[in-house]
């Protein structure tokens, strides 16, 4: 899951057909170990099996599967879509499910499962014999045993057992339910308490890895811990993600702080510019009055027509006295 996940334009894996090893390309190493391993590489072409890109359109795939089929919240979901349709999406997509701890575990669940599918695909079409380790019934020291006799043709009873145990099994992935699981009928069982146990896995042992290979042989890490981890393209455990979480408040407080070293000079120069402002502005009143133009002299009204006085009353006739 590891190697589907990570492998990209400037990552390379390859998978061993005879004995299941995983080869990283690490481009770090000095250039006579990268020359073995290209020679090593390409004289046995049949035996190193180049593992696909996984293409942005995949990836996008996959996270949209999750959003439409397992969250159900619809501020939730929203906010996904957008991480979805954003820059470093897939980053972003982690950092949001590890803090949100209700889907942490239904992405890690429906991760598996997509991913358990599109690998068994692309080991049947190369004809691998492959089995899963969590699906066969065998005990650490047996599968331990198993890969130790590996190219021994007599072994002892149980692990003759067990190959035939694992050979049986081995063909059950070629079965069009392996693509297809169908969903187990009858009554469900009853709730009891789920105990949380940690997947003992058996060591990777091998014993035909040539002398180019060792340096680029790559090893995953099983625990569950990390298992979120495995599908980042950046982050390859929590250690990683809270270190860049860490550094990211840090530059998060440096801009906190020059933001408020900005806004501070703002207000003591906007406090001097006001302390400025009376002076100039008495200046530039002396300046106006200075190029002010006389004022125009008013015209001249014409003089108002007197009015003419009210006419005399006459006087009355004398009065005739009686004889």
């Amino acid at each position: 899951m590891e190697a589907f996940a990570k492998s990209d334009d400037e990552r390379d894996f390859y998978l061993d057909k005879l004995e299941g090893f995983l080869v990283f390309v690490d481009l770090d190493k000095s250039q006579d170990e990268l020359d073995d391993l290209m020679e090593e590489l390409s004289a046995h072409k049949e035996r190193y099996v180049p593992i696909p890109k996984l293409t942005f359109y995949e990836i996008k795939k996959v996270m949209e599967g999750f959003v439409n089929e397992k969250v159900y919240d619809i501020d939730t979901k929203e906010k996904l879509i957008d991480i979805i349709q954003s820059k470093e999406a897939r980053e972003n997509f982690l950092e949001f499910i590890y803090d949100h701890h209700t889907e942490l575990e239904k992405w890690q669940q429906y991760y598996q499962e997509r991913f358990r599918i599109r690998i068994i695909e692309w080991l049947r079409q190369n004809a691998f014999d492959f089995v899963f380790e969590e699906d066969v019934e065998l005990t650490k020291a047996t599968v331990e045993k198993v890969k130790l006799s590996m190219f021994t043709p007599k072994a002892a009873k149980d692990i003759a057992q067990a190959r035939k145990l694992l050979a049986t099994k081995a063909a059950t992935y070629y079965s069009s339910e392996a693509l297809n699981p169908r969903p187990k009928r009858g009554r469900p069982p009853k709730q009891v308490v789920k105990v949380e146990i940690e997947p003992q896995f058996s060591q990777d042992i091998y014993s035909s890895i040539p002398k180019g290979i060792k340096p680029f042989l790559f090893a995953p890490d099983y625990h569950s811990a990390s298992m979120i981890f495995t599908f980042s393209g950046k982050y390859a455990s929590e250690a990683d993600l809270l270190a860049h979480r860490k550094q990211q408040l840090q530059s998060n407080l440096d801009l906190q702080t020059l933001s408020q070293k900005l806004s501070a000079l703002r207000t003591l120069s906007s406090n001097w510019s006001r302390s400025e402002e009376p002076e100039s502005f008495e200046e530039e009143e002396e300046e106006e009055e200075e190029e002010e133009e006389p004022p125009a002299t008013p015209k001249r009204r014409p003089p108002a027509k007197k009015a003419a006085p009210p006419p005399k009353k006459k006087a009355p006739p004398p009065k005739r006295k009686s004889k």
